[in-house]
């Protein structure tokens, strides 16, 4: 069992293996690295408990099985189809042995991709639900698995363009196959069309640095901009300007936190995302999500 915990944390660090059956214990484990995104796939012959609750991941995954149940902390999932989640815990139980195959994104790059695809430049990536959106998508993304295996299996190390192809298909199959903010135009703001490179540039610093007390700027500088020059371009790209799209982007990674069960209070949450005033961030955050930030707490706390 430490073995195939140890080896399932290489790809999901919070993965966690419960009531393994060691009498009856079979194991066998396949996986391969694209560009940005993992392929896994293995067969666990045992009587298994298992939690996935990636950080900083999209995990997508299909667990087959005569006996297999799954559940969230909130609701049970339909076992006939893969699942996706970015953070909400997801508990599998099976007695018989499971068939498990999984793509494991890192949340930039899907994140990036998924603003290529809807021409949204300040699209914040998040799972909306965790089932596939149907059962002909979770059949779309079961066959587009089998067909990234197939084709990695014969890949030479060095192939860099193919793979790099193979996990842009990946990305795109798995957008298209669950529910997310790419897939729901109200979440995203309006733009007419994709913003130059120095707007997405700036949000890309935006994204990486959101956590620190930077100021609109420094985004400036890091574009090698003014500052009036930037607020002019994000209003002419985005109708928004960049004090709007930090503050979005750290009410996004206070969510994340929240959503991800963490063991800090909300007002210690909201301070380590630049919101000093409780009351301020609580009504800012239900703007945003359209609930108070202690309910979504309450929803995910461990």
């Amino acid at each position: 069992m430490t073995r195939v915990e140890e080896t399932w944390r290489q790809y999901v660090p919070s993965a966690t293996l419960h009531d393994v059956d060691p009498q009856r214990f079979r194991f066998e484990w396949h996986s391969a690295d694209l560009d940005g995104v993992s392929l896994v796939r293995y067969d666990l012959a045992a009587q298994v408990h298992s939690t996935a609750e990636p950080q900083a991941q999209f995990l997508a995954c299909r667990v087959a099985g005569s006996d297999v149940r799954l559940h969230s902390d909130r609701h049970d999932l339909d076992p006939t189809r893969p699942w996706i989640t970015d953070g909400p815990r997801v508990h599998a139980h099976w007695d018989a042995g499971a068939h498990v195959t999984a793509l494991v994104f890192d949340r930039a790059r899907l994140e990036r991709l998924g603003r290529r695809i809807t021409g949204d430049d300040t699209l914040t990536l998040h799972v909306t639900a965790l089932s596939s959106i149907s059962a002909q998508a979770g059949a779309t993304w079961d066959r587009t698995v089998a067909y990234l295996e197939q084709s990695v299996a014969g890949l030479d190390a060095d192939d860099k363009v193919l793979r790099a192809e193979l996990a842009r298909h990946a990305a795109a199959v798995t957008l298209s196959a669950f529910a997310t903010t790419a897939r729901d135009p109200r979440a995203r703001s309006p733009q007419a069309g994709p913003a130059p490179a120095l707007v997405r540039r700036a949000l890309d610093f935006i994204a990486e640095n959101a956590h620190r007390g930077i100021t609109v700027d420094e985004v400036a500088e890091s574009v090698h901009i003014s500052t009036r020059g930037l607020q002019y371009a994000f209003r002419r790209a985005l109708d928004r300007t960049p004090a709007e799209c930090l503050r979005q982007a750290r009410l996004d990674g206070a969510h994340r936190e929240l959503r991800a069960g963490s063991p800090k209070t909300v007002a210690e949450i909201a301070r380590r995302w630049g919101f000093s005033h409780p009351s301020r961030f609580a009504a800012a955050y239900r703007d945003a999500f359209g609930v108070s930030p202690s309910v979504t707490a309450a929803a995910h706390r461990r």
